[in-house]
């Protein structure tokens, strides 16, 4: 199956008895200790912990950005570990989107130039009116002569979000994409990934420390230790009329779980 081509199969994205351990013996570091995870086609899912608990770790063995150190991870039915870098850069490149907090926009290059990059570094053919239909979507469609610089920072985010779904990925990873942003800017780029899910039918895994973040996920998974020691539904949006309200109160519920998990355990040492 050539990389850009999506697979058939139900998951998105599925972990099993994956570890990650850094150094060995004595000083050894355990990031992630039997992570088993299966996230299925047009789910959004966040994930949280606290500093140290092993969320970075597993954004970047779960995106194939680092590799485990046992276990397996596919990616829409592709196995990752075993592929020589050559053949997992290219397969990132074709079917994993990302978002981080910076924004990660070529300065020189135009807006259009960068949403329509991904397709030109995987040898596909970039049409300017798909970079049209993904700036429409997330509402900049008449700022696509423009140049970074020229945008705010909510702007600029949502320009990340158009390129990173310009590929259509298996999955797209946001690693805290609001944390430089403002409380109402956030809800607006948090609003596009979840309409992403919702109308596109994309994957997401948000990696977040903000309560009020995760609530936008169908999903929230809790960190620590190197495991997953809570796994809490986010809002429930799906045709509901008042999703502020049910975002809030979800954003309650989780930070009322996540204290006590913090209060409740003594962490060794792992990595972020």
């Amino acid at each position: 199956m050539p990389d850009h081509e999506p697979s058939t199969s139900p998951d998105a994205l599925h972990l099993r008895g994956v570890t990650r351990q850094y150094g060995r013996g004595g000083n050894a570091v355990h990031a992630l200790r039997g992570i088993d995870l299966r996230l299925p086609r047009g789910s959004f899912t966040a994930v949280m912990g606290p500093s140290g608990s092993g969320k970075s770790t597993f954004l970047q063995c779960a995106a194939g950005l680092d590799r485990p150190s046992s276990g397996s991870v596919r990616l829409g039915g592709q196995e990752l570990t075993g592929l020589r870098e050559r053949r997992l850069t290219r397969l990132r490149r074709a079917r994993v989107g990302f978002v981080f907090q910076q924004f990660n926009l070529l300065p020189a290059l135009t807006v259009e130039q960068n949403v329509l990059l991904p397709l030109r570094l995987d040898g596909r053919r970039a049409d300017r009116r798909q970079a049209a239909r993904a700036l429409a979507e997330v509402g900049l469609a008449d700022r696509a002569r423009q140049r970074p610089g020229q945008l705010s920072g909510g702007q600029q985010q949502r320009v990340a979000i158009a390129r990173a779904l310009i590929t259509e990925p298996e999955v797209l990873f946001a690693d805290e994409p609001t944390g430089a942003l403002d409380s109402g800017t956030a809800a607006e780029v948090l609003g596009l990934l979840r309409r992403s899910v919702d109308a596109r039918g994309a994957t997401v895994v948000l990696v977040t420390h903000d309560t009020a973040a995760a609530a936008w996920a169908d999903r929230v998974l809790v960190l620590d230790h190197g495991r997953i020691v809570a796994d809490l539904p986010g809002a429930d949006l799906s045709g509901a009329d008042g999703g502020e309200e049910q975002r809030e109160a979800a954003a309650r519920r989780i930070a009322t779980r996540m204290r006590a998990l913090t209060t409740s355990t003594v962490r060794p040492e792992v990595a972020a």
